[in-house]
């Protein structure tokens, strides 16, 4: 059986998957939906939200995604950072997937990332689940209905968490497998129901593709001042560390929250929606983002809710604290129509120090911009990925390593080019811990996170008086209003100063023995910027 609405000359049949029970094409949210509940795939929420849960899998898993060995990457590919997997074996696990797939029910959107169309990406997402169909849906761009008729998906993406891969006939390291052939333009998943992965793989692709054509592809979300898209905002860092919450000011209007390229006529959205952790959102706090939660077609997952009222509870981890929603952009009233901007007039660099040693906003020259762009400091937060249950420390080149195919050279390149071509000023902002490391000291107050950097946007905190911090390098607002000056020298949040020094040796010396790798492949002006 086949529903929808699909070009006639690129059916799946055409690229050789057959013998289907069921097709069903670019079916839109309501009967996405009805698909879903049917198939007993979740629940209907409050608004009509779709509520469900993932199984084991509640959070990426980077340690089955593998890059297909071929001549056309060969070259061109960090393999030190993306696990290989041989053609052959690719092969074999293409065939094994498309056997399983027979007889089953699936669920195909044609869709695109990059709201440049100059950089657009089309792709075609093929699901087992419908709930998945939804999520990617809201994840990526939709075209227009009647552009359905002739598209053409360069890439397609084939996702079966029911196939439990064979790791010694498929080449893999368990029954779960992501992995990427950029030859056939193919992208299988099989073994976990964890959405995050389908949108993943699109933005690894884009993050390939676009630095070959000179356009820097960031993992950042972007935000551009009212009615003034010149003056546009891009903030770097990994799950957890507020990219999504911050990003999302009602004071300013918001181009995206997790992928973006930035071309030589400024940046643009790769999304068409947002994917924000929900663990303890309060209402008073984020509303737009908490308003999302009972929207229709809003993709809940993970969350613990009432099993007859359906409310949500903002603070139960017990099935992960990676609990997150899925939702179109104009469900955030101050969402960009069009989710491009100009050249960023800032630059934020988001960290979350677990140490508790790094100020909560430090300025950067462009030197020590990539400098900390490779370094990619931060902390991993409680359920992001699979095993990590409190925050750890971690170097994640970019800002997503995860995610960069490419070496990391490449991007802090292109960075650095752009930097120096259209001018930014580069933040570092700590949004993790003050007042001492996890366990003893407290999360950076989010009001004073957003005091800093709407001075920071508007110009007043540039205009202020700086202090030189004398263990990296990096220049330190000394006041700032609505924020205690205490909390702009965390040496000062700590009962003990000997503590705090010691703490600071420790991360200084953890930069310093990071940064190794990356001095045969920079130049001297970042070399200088280096901390040691």
């Amino acid at each position: 059986m086949i529903s929808g609405r699909v070009n006639p000359a690129r059916t799946l049949d055409t690229q050789g998957i057959s013998d289907l029970g069921a097709v069903h094409y670019n079916l839109l949210e309501p009967a996405l939906i009805e698909a879903a509940l049917k198939a007993g795939e979740g629940t209907l929420g409050q608004g009509g939200a779709f509520l469900a849960t993932t199984g084991k899998h509640t959070g990426r898993s980077p340690r089955d995604k593998f890059v297909v060995r071929s001549a056309c990457v060969e070259d061109t590919i960090w393999w030190d950072n993306n696990a290989p997997m041989e053609p052959e074996a690719f092969d074999r696990l293409h065939a094994d997937m498309l056997a399983h797939m027979k007889g089953g029910e699936y669920f195909v959107q044609d869709l695109y990332g990059g709201a440049d169309p100059a950089h657009r990406l089309d792709v075609r997402m093929v699901t087992e689940m419908a709930w998945h169909g939804l999520f990617i849906r809201h994840l990526l761009r939709r075209p227009a209905v009647e552009e359905l008729d002739s598209f053409e998906p360069e890439y397609t993406i084939i996702n079966c968490p029911s196939f439990l891969a064979d790791p010694a006939r498929h080449g893999c390291r368990s029954e779960t497998v992501i992995a990427l052939n950029f030859e056939r333009k193919l992208i299988l998943i099989g073994g976990t129901a964890y959405a995050g992965e389908n949108k993943k793989s699109v933005f690894t692709l884009l993050n390939y593709i676009l630095p070959g054509k000179g356009v820097m592809a960031m993992h950042c979300s972007a935000n551009h001042a009212e009615g003034d898209p010149e003056d546009a905002a891009v903030f770097f860092g990994l799950s957890g560390t507020g990219k999504t919450t911050l990003s999302a000011d009602p004071a300013r209007v918001l181009i995206g929250d997790d992928e973006h390229g930035w071309s030589d006529d400024g940046i643009f959205n790769f999304e068409g929606g947002c994917y924000a952790k929900t663990i303890n959102l309060r209402e008073e706090a984020e509303p737009e983002i908490f308003a999302t939660t009972s929207k229709f077609g809003t993709v809940i997952e993970n969350m613990i809710h009432d099993p007859h009222t359906k409310a949500l509870d903002f603070d139960d981890d017990s099935l992960t604290a990676n609990m997150r929603c899925a939702y179109p952009l104009d469900y955030i009233s101050n969402a960009s129509e069009t989710a491009l901007g100009g050249h960023p007039r800032n630059i934020i660099m988001l960290t979350c120090d677990a140490f508790g040693v790094l100020p909560p906003i430090a300025r950067l020259t462009p030197a020590q911009a990539m400098y900390h762009f490779l370094s990619g400091f931060t902390s991993k937060v409680a359920g992001t990925e699979r095993g990590v249950t409190e925050p750890e420390p971690t170097f994640s080149t970019c800002f997503g390593a995860p995610f960069m195919p490419r070496r990391p050279e490449v991007y802090g390149n292109l960075l650095r080019e752009k930097i120096a071509a259209h001018g930014a000023t580069c933040w570092l902002v700590n949004t993790g811990w003050t007042g001492g490391a996890y366990g003893t000291g407290s999360r950076m107050p989010i009001h004073a996170t957003r005091s800093l950097l709407t001075a920071a946007l508007d110009g007043t905190l540039n205009e202020g008086a700086f202090r030189r911090d004398e263990n990296f390098g990096f220049d330190v607002p000394t006041a700032c209003p609505g924020v205690a000056d205490l909390l702009l020298d965390p040496r000062r949040t700590w009962d003990r100063p000997d503590s705090y020094d010691r703490q600071a040796a420790k991360l200084v010396s953890m930069f310093a023995e990071n940064f190794a790798q990356y001095v045969p492949f920079i130049d001297d002006d970042v070399k200088a910027a280096a901390i040691s």
